[in-house]
């Protein structure tokens, strides 16, 4: 006959037993789980180590647990509150976090490669280092993380909170950045090449050392681009001595252009000689005459600032 083997989760602060549960074949994870069906408080358990491989802990309150180096690969986490808790070192690969709260959360070196975080909050946590290859962490909230070092390569940020983000040295090459907000970021040194940055918010972000932060327009000389305006593409040819500048995507913006063409969306000459900008109706565009804004903004990270806007490539006008 098998013997029942009994298994009891401490208070990592007090040490005193907070649940203790004994069955044959017992394991930490089945502990947990008839810990979470009974309402016991885990706040603040002890789980070093523990081998938490997919285990269902949907909407659990883990509160300043103490899960250092524990395997929670394919765990399931969404709705879980663990504030505080100390996730260093933990495994968390293909871990579903959505919608939980790692409000902050102590993620040193935590491996989390294709994990799921959507509108997880992670405000204030601390991720130094951790490996989020591949990672979801669309629409969540990262306000004033520490991300110094961490690998992002290929992971979705789409319509992320990083304001106030630290992201020194962090590997972001071929991330989705579309609609990120950056203000304030800290992203010195930081590889960014291949990153998608459409839309992004880069306003008062550190970008000094950045890899891959590559202009979308020439530098220098004269060029011709394309601006989408009341569903019409304007050709523009951009002169040698125009102030230039983009951001992380395909978007560009100077400070004056010659118009040289105005066009319907498939390419054939439109049958008129002035269209007028989305954005301000006195802003027109007149075939033969040159543009200008007084008021250009030279900060390149800041995508929305005033300036006539562009792109390189006529496909991308059209799309826009």
């Amino acid at each position: 006959m098998s013997k029942e083997i009994k298994i009891s989760i401490k208070n990592r602060c007090t040490g005193s037993i907070i649940f203790e549960y004994s069955s044959v074949d017992n394991t930490l994870a089945k502990t947990v789980a008839e810990a979470l069906k009974g309402g016991a408080d885990l706040i603040r358990a002890d789980l070093i180590r523990a081998d938490l491989r997919g285990a269902d802990l949907r909407g659990a309150d883990l509160y300043g647990a103490y899960l250092r180096d524990a395997n929670l690969s394919g765990a399931n986490l969404s709705r879980a509150n663990l504030s505080g808790a100390n996730l260093s070192g933990a495994d968390l690969r293909g871990a579903d976090l959505r919608g939980a709260c790692l409000c902050g959360a102590y993620l040193y070196k935590a491996y989390m490669v294709d994990s799921d975080l959507r509108d997880a909050n992670l405000f204030d946590a601390n991720l130094l280092d951790a490996n989020l290859h591949g990672a979801d962490l669309s629409g969540a909230d990262l306000r004033g993380a520490d991300l110094h070092g961490a690998d992002l390569r290929g992971a979705d940020i789409r319509k992320t909170n990083l304001r106030d983000a630290n992201l020194r040295i962090a590997n972001l090459r071929n991330a989705n950045m579309r609609d990120v907000n950056l203000s304030d970021a800290d992203l010195y040194g930081a590889d960014i090449l291949g990153a998608n940055l459409r839309g992004a918010n880069l306003r008062g972000a550190n970008m000094s050392n950045v890899e891959g932060a590559y202009m979308a327009c020439p530098t220098d000389g004269s060029f011709v681009g394309w601006k989408k305006a009341s569903e019409y593409i304007v050709k523009l040819q951009i002169p040698e001595d125009a102030r230039r500048s983009s951001a992380g995507g395909e978007k560009c913006r100077c400070d004056k252009a010659f118009v040289i063409e105005i066009q319907n969306i498939d390419g054939t000459n439109a049958d008129i000689e002035t269209v007028c900008s989305d954005h301000d109706e006195n802003f027109v565009y007149a075939v033969g005459a040159t543009v200008e804004v007084s008021n250009f903004d030279d900060d390149r990270w800041n995508e929305c600032a005033p300036g006539i806007h562009f792109f390189i490539d006529r496909r991308a006008a059209v799309e826009y």
